[in-house]
């Protein structure tokens, strides 16, 4: 059976791909669900390893929430970047950059939504504990341990 074909050198954040970053407006998708968009001004080579990737430092940041079909600029101005946070990094198209398909709107709208949401799925999340428990299964807030 034949390997996969080895991925192009430019799928990795290596410190030349960096380079070319610099000075560009990029989106930055963190773990934990947060995109920020900001001007990458440095990052730190010396963490630039397999396991790891490179702390970066943006500047005109903003961090944008989308929820449902609209969204929220929240400014951040200079944000660092822990590099093991990093899910995704990328060169925003300025020419693209007005054609985003959400509707912008004032920031408390997009948090009482985000809050709707949050709060139905806590409450769907008790009634699936609820049915599993009646199934005689434990969760893990029920479990006791030792």
């Amino acid at each position: 059976m034949d390997a996969p074909p080895p991925l192009p050198p430019q799928m990795f954040t290596t410190s030349a791909q960096l380079l070319d970053l610099t000075d560009k407006k990029l989106l930055v998708s963190l773990r934990d669900g947060r995109k920020f968009i900001g001007v990458l001004r440095t990052w730190d080579q010396s963490s630039l390893t397999s396991a790891t990737a490179a702390n970066l430092v943006l500047q005109n940041t903003i961090e944008r929430i989308i929820v449902d079909d609209m969204y929220c600029d929240i400014k951040r101005g200079v944000f660092i970047v822990r590099g093991e946070n990093v899910l995704l990094l990328g060169e925003i198209d300025l020419d693209k950059e007005d054609f985003f398909p959400y509707r912008l709107v004032p920031h408390k709208e997009v948090f009482t939504r985000q809050l709707e949401l949050q709060q139905e799925k806590k409450r769907k999340e008790k009634i699936h504990k609820k049915k599993l428990l009646q199934l005689g299964f434990e969760t893990e807030t029920e479990f006791t341990g030792l």
